[in-house]
């Protein structure tokens, strides 16, 4: 079988991929077997078959990301499971003359608006500028200074394609006494991740882009050596230690990072997430890097080199290509013409390649737009 007819297909040539990945053909079969098929014929009723759900999904992500099952805690989205390990921030006047967390102009907004909700507690919001060179492991030495008690890394850029070297930035983080939290909305699935090797603190991410999980099925990672200091407001009876002890006088938050979860679950997206979750892992990673590569390499090599945004050099961008024309509404109708899926941002065109898509398409999008 080809690697086309493991995902549904659209009509035309679809580059959305940091959006919304394509279904896995096996997602309606699956929605079926473990949510609906649970629902209508579970007995005594569906939580019997519904339960394994949320372990299986936590270890389809242990397996991806070379890491611990228990450290993960599934949530909605990424801004929810920052909003919940905001809740458990100390209030900046216990932190020692550490009261700034440090985020970029670059992260995607709906992070940056969660985190400056840490506010409240004390905290002050500094930027990484849009102009400072985020690749450069010297702007982030400058910037972690010994007021900062936490910094927001964002892996890939959305609106660049820039890559951030989040090992390097986590050990300078680690060297400084400052919490690295690591957003990885942008790369799971498209870049190999390996937790054990990176060392952060934090990581949030989702598994609606690159791993192809739909929308619905996020999480939030938290190292053990810190898990403990954690103690989040925001809760509900599966954040207990005991969710089955029924007793309203006695609540233990759970030993592992399910203390960041909360009330009764969804439990469809994750059945789909860990579904396509296990397939990214057939596929590999690796596999689909090198393809996303090759096919961004033809396009940089196409065109004119003052067309291109993000980094031309492989390593340093995510599997997201930006390119700005100068002839921006022409390029458009001629993409539009062609049904390329696409979306244009401020810096310019967003195109993103994965497995499934091919060689002869990159082709014609090359055409169309010269």
């Amino acid at each position: 079988m080809s690697i086309q007819h493991l995902f549904t297909q659209k009509d035309g040539i679809y580059l959305l991929n940091h959006s919304v990945g394509c279904m896995p053909a096996s997602t309606r079969a699956i929605a079926e077997s473990h949510f609906f098929d649970a629902w209508e014929n579970g007995t005594p009723d569906p939580w019997a078959r519904w339960f394994p759900v949320f372990a299986q999904f936590q270890q389809s992500l242990a397996r991806l990301f070379n890491t611990d099952a228990s450290q993960f805690c599934p949530q909605q989205n990424v801004s929810s499971g920052l909003s919940k390990l905001l809740s458990a921030f100390p209030p900046a006047s216990q932190n020692n003359g550490r009261n700034v967390i440090l985020i970029s102009e670059n992260d995607f907004p709906s992070i940056g608006f969660v985190m400056q909700q840490a506010k409240h507690s004390g905290y002050e919001i500094q930027f990484i500028k849009d102009d400072e060179d985020v690749l450069d492991t010297d702007t982030w030495k400058t910037r972690l200074t010994e007021r900062v008690y936490a910094v927001l890394i964002t892996h890939g850029h959305y609106n660049s394609g820039k890559l951030v070297p989040v090992k390097d930035v986590v050990s300078i983080a680690r060297q400084q006494g400052v919490m690295s939290i690591v957003d990885i909305a942008q790369t799971a699935g498209v870049i190999p991740i390996d937790f054990t090797d990176w060392q952060p603190d934090v990581v949030a991410g989702s598994c609606v882009k690159w791993l192809c999980g739909g929308p619905g099925a996020g999480f939030l990672w938290v190292s053990k050596h810190i898990l403990g200091n954690f103690e989040p407001v925001d809760i509900g009876w599966f954040s207990h230690q005991n969710p089955f002890e029924f007793n309203i006088h006695n609540f233990k938050y759970a030993d592992s990072a399910l203390r960041f979860w909360g009330g009764t679950p969804s439990v469809l997206p994750y059945a789909i997430a860990k579904n396509s979750i296990d397939q990214m892992r057939e596929i590999g990673v690796k596999s689909v890097r090198e393809h996303n590569v090759l096919l961004a390499r033809k396009v940089i090599d196409a065109l004119p080199a003052s067309w291109l945004v993000s980094p031309a050099e492989d390593e340093c961008r995510t599997g997201t290509l930006v390119v700005n024309p100068p002839n921006r509404d022409e390029v458009e109708a001629r993409l539009n013409k062609l049904n390329v899926h696409f979306d244009v941002r401020k810096r310019g065109f967003r195109l993103s390649a994965h497995i499934y898509n091919t060689p002869a398409q990159i082709e014609q999008v090359i055409s169309a737009m010269l």
